[in-house]
């Protein structure tokens, strides 16, 4: 019995002793945090340095509100860059650098994509690694954030510029950062500057965004790049081809079908480029630019009538008055009198209708007010003039009718006046 009571006495106080000393290491932790905060608050960071490691080497996690990792990162920072640290120190404070954003992942510290993109600066410009180890931290940080800020980014396209070789393929993906850089900040002549500096000229920068395309043959993105540079380069031949494959797997999408009809109208491809602006008119019925460049494909393919139809489809669909497809309707009434072959009454009729149009259009008042005021004062002497309506028996305010030959199509009249 004796026995039994001196074992639970000694359990009891073996118990005691080992809270005690938890509690003692509570109290030294706290302890040396305190130490390390004030010497932080007071700008000693050689003192504090010391006591930060106690901490995050122990247990940071009852301190984390006071965020520790950013105060040490903070030291380790200010002494790396000191005039008074030496080289070998410097090595030193990169290794603790690595460290500090490993523990801060590891225990949970807030937004710990900071400390793996702030790893990867570090790594770059610290460390004695190989450029295939930088890039590496690089690419596993813009994983983990790939909303980081674009300095980032940065590194990593000027990390794979200056490391590039013809068999590593650095300076593709430089140019795919920079490509995507520009188009998010267009304004910013920095990524301009820098896709400039990958390539001699810009035909071997079609030539990278065409590589890159053909490695990665079904990513929409990459194809879209690779069409915006060849647009860029004036390759429009070129950039049918991404785009053809852009249109065929989002059929919905207007951007695609825009630039591709565009470059069929550049390229005289002109079935195509009606084909295109009538997808057009179908997924965007209001926009009165696609009205009017079919309108001029018609018109260029000499189907007047259709190409005035499109006109004036695309007045409607304007939600202001327009003076483009008025002038170019009167230069479509022009173009008929001029084609017919002879300079009868009929025709001095069309070229009438064609300046009375002219008219119309100045009086808009819009960009092409001028050039329309130009083309009635051309067309003065190719109208009727009072002696053509005199022998016909026409009085001012009678109207006549465009009909006959090749104007059948015109189905309009004008005013004697």
């Amino acid at each position: 019995m004796k026995f039994i009571k001196s074992l639970i006495v000694t359990v009891l106080l073996l118990l005691l002793s080992v809270s005690v000393i938890n509690a003692q290491d509570e109290v030294s932790l706290v302890a040396e945090f305190s130490l390390f905060y004030e010497s932080y608050k007071n700008k000693d960071f050689k003192s504090a340095e010391p006591h930060g490691w106690t901490v995050i080497d122990t247990d940071p996690s009852q301190f984390l509100k006071y965020r520790p990792f950013k105060k040490m990162e903070e030291i380790l920072f200010y002494m790396h860059d000191s005039v008074a640290t030496t080289e070998e120190e410097k090595d030193a404070y990169a290794d603790k650098a690595v460290k500090l954003y490993d523990r801060a992942v590891e225990v949970g510290a807030k937004n710990p994509e900071y400390f793996i993109m702030r790893k990867a600066f570090v790594v770059e410009q610290w460390s004695n690694a190989q450029p295939e180890e930088k890039v590496a931290a690089y690419i596993t940080a813009l994983e983990k954030n790939p909303n980081a800020d674009p300095y980032y980014k940065d590194r990593l396209g000027l990390l794979y510029a200056a490391n590039a070789t013809d068999e590593n393929g650095y300076k593709l993906k430089a140019l795919e950062i920079y490509m995507k850089l520009a188009s998010e900040d267009p304004e910013n002549d920095t990524w301009i500057n820098r896709i400039n500096a990958l390539a001699d000229d810009m035909d071997q920068l079609v030539e990278f965004m065409k590589k890159a395309w053909d490695l990665d043959k079904d990513n929409l993105e990459k194809a879209w790049k690779y069409a915006e540079m060849c647009g860029k380069a004036e390759h429009f031949d070129k950039a049918i081809e991404p785009l053809e494959f852009l249109v065929s797997h989002s059929p919905d999408v207007v951007t695609y079908w825009k630039k591709l009809a565009s470059l069929y109208q550049k390229e005289d491809r002109t079935d195509d480029a009606i084909r295109a602006y009538k997808k057009l008119i179908e997924l965007d019925p209001k926009n009165r630019d696609n009205y009017f460049n079919i309108a001029i494909i018609y018109n260029k393919l000499d189907q007047l009538s259709v190409a005035r139809s499109y006109l004036q489809k695309a007045s409607k669909a304007s939600e202001e008055p327009w003076d483009m497809p008025i002038y170019v309707e009167a230069q479509l009434y022009e173009k008929a009198a001029s084609q017919s072959g002879s300079f009868e009454f009929m025709d001095k009729c069309v070229y009438k209708l064609a300046s009375d149009t002219y008219v119309k259009a100045a009086r808009i008042g819009g960009p092409m007010a001028a050039a329309s005021v130009d083309r009635v004062k051309a067309l003065k002497d190719t109208v009727p003039q009072k002696e053509d309506y005199f022998f016909r028996d026409y009085k001012s305010g009678d109207k006549i009718k465009i009909e006959g030959g090749t104007f059948g199509w015109i189905k309009r009249s004008i005013t004697v006046k």
